[in-house]
């Protein structure tokens, strides 16, 4: 693109060049402006299309049943565990010194 010559334009012939450029370039950020959002509603209409469930779950989960406590803390008899998961820390540091596991089973089971 050839480099006009500003430097020979009178004040009012670069204010009509300024407004001329102003017009242009609102048309073409109108245009693309307008494009693009037409892009982004397809790639929602996509994304809806894939996230949407093919179809519903067969059944529901089925309830589990509750686990029963099989130890139990004798200095808080409200303590217990079932034997599943982490050891409490009550548990863990009665084996540490050096009782055994039987000794916290909760005998009427």
């Amino acid at each position: 693109m050839k480099k006009p010559n500003l430097d020979g334009l009178s004040l009012d012939e670069l204010w009509q060049l300024h407004e001329e450029l102003n017009r242009l370039l609102s048309i073409r950020l109108t245009a693309e402006k307008r494009a693009l959002e037409t892009r982004l509603a397809q790639l929602r209409r996509e994304n809806e299309a894939a996230n949407a469930p093919s179809e519903p779950s067969p059944r529901p989960k089925r309830p589990y049943p509750r686990v029963h406590p099989k130890y139990r803390n004798p200095n808080l008899p409200n303590e217990t565990w079932s034997g599943r998961g982490k050891r409490p820390k009550w548990l863990a540091a009665a084996l540490r010194t050096g009782r055994s596991i039987e000794d916290f089973l909760i005998s009427n089971r």
